[in-house]
């Protein structure tokens, strides 16, 4: 059989604009409307939720309107030995590429050496990229979590993009400049002067995982080996709970083995028996599961919920509490109260908010770390 172009799940990495295997999530329309009306927006939420392919998706939708669209992808700049006129001036450098700026970048930073480094990029702001832009202007900053790493404050650069929003009033041509910002962080651990945050004033996006109801286009890819493709999602989405990666990876998973799976061994299960998804799951994901972690994904969540060790001991109580009452049958979950623990948790992509409570994400992860593993974390902690 010839593979079909719709069977091509990319696990990992950012869709392409046509990817038909792209799932448009209800985030998808409320950040195209956000910044069609000049909305400061921001999506922060755990690794491999689909943050980037929204944003190549969106980029492709607005830029079809008129709208001019840059990316900033602070990751390209660097955290290690990197000085604030390097951070600054790269910023600058970026957003000249980006949208193709006709500016000696060397002498035009050179000539206002007098002024403060995050007053030279609102001055490139203001003279270089509104002058020579007539259209709107979309700016996407993408992994601004990195900032977190670097040595120097960026409470300024965070100030100005709300310096931006108040300028509007004064300055027309500012109506026509916003920004989208992209990360795994929280706005208070971004800029600690709440007075002068951009969040106050933003839009914040919620990206859920996928829903049955908008996954139609993950069932062509499917239909090419099975015959109930929408009973076979149904089952993959049990158990992703629509987490993006996985249920890419999984629908990848069905297709690949429904072709070679050995009758003797699955016994007389259908392709389309939720035991026969279950199997797949088990032994493909789930058991052995930090050697058959590729792309990483797993180990990924593991190793956010670990990397600091003050704060991990924490992370995993309260995790072991969400566990432990998503098994019983009190409930789903624990009540959200947004402290910084629970709002650090959710950014590892272990559990998520949920009809006010905070609940473990799907079956894989409750499977994967399970209160043995917790038990064994603790121990070396």
């Amino acid at each position: 059989m010839i593979a079909s172009s719709h069977n091509n799940y990319q696990v990992g990495g950012s869709l392409p604009f046509n990817a038909p295997t792209y799932v448009q999530r209800q985030a998808d329309e409320v950040l195209f409307a956000g910044l069609l009306r000049g909305e400061f927006c921001y999506i922060f939420n755990a690794r491999q939720m689909g943050k980037s392919s929204l944003r190549v998706q969106t980029t492709y939708r607005l830029e079809k309107t008129g709208i001019r669209c840059g990316i900033i992808d602070i990751t390209t700049i660097g955290t290690q030995e990197v000085s604030p006129e390097q951070w600054y001036s790269s910023i600058v450098g970026l957003l000249a590429k980006s949208f193709q700026l006709k500016v000696n970048l060397v002498s035009w930073w050179q000539e206002r050496s007098h002024l403060s480094f995050v007053n030279r990029l609102s001055d490139f702001l203001d003279t270089v990229l509104l002058a020579q832009i007539g259209e709107p202007i979309v700016i996407f900053i993408d992994e601004i979590d990195s900032v977190l790493s670097l040595d120097f404050s960026t409470d300024d650069f965070f100030a100005l993009i709300r310096a931006c929003y108040n300028s509007r009033s004064e300055k027309p041509e500012y109506q026509r400049l916003t920004f989208a910002l992209f990360g795994v962080a929280t706005p208070t651990a971004l800029i600690s002067n709440s007075t002068l945050s951009p969040f106050n004033i933003g839009k914040a996006i919620d990206l859920r995982g996928f829903q049955l109801s908008e996954s139609t286009p993950l069932i062509p890819g499917l239909a090419s080996t099975i015959s109930q493709p929408q009973t076979v999602l149904e089952s993959i989405l049990y158990w992703t709970g629509g987490q993006p990666f996985l249920t890419q990876k999984l629908c990848k998973l069905v297709v690949d083995k429904s072709r070679s799976l050995d009758e003797e061994k699955v016994g007389n299960l259908s392709l389309e028996s939720p035991k026969l998804i279950s199997y797949i799951v088990e032994n493909e994901i789930i058991n052995n599961w930090e050697e058959q972690d590729e792309p990483e994904h797993l180990k990924t969540i593991r190793d956010r919920l670990l990397y600091n060790e003050q704060k991990a001991a924490n992370l995993l109580g309260l995790y072991q509490k969400i566990l432990l009452f998503s098994a019983s049958d009190n409930g789903s979950g624990i009540p959200v109260d947004n402290s910084p623990e629970q709002s650090e948790l959710i950014l590892t992509g272990l559990v998520e908010k949920c009809s006010g409570v905070c609940r473990i994400k799907n079956p894989i992860y409750q499977q994967v770390f399970n209160l043995a593993w917790i038990s064994k974390q603790l121990a070396n902690l």
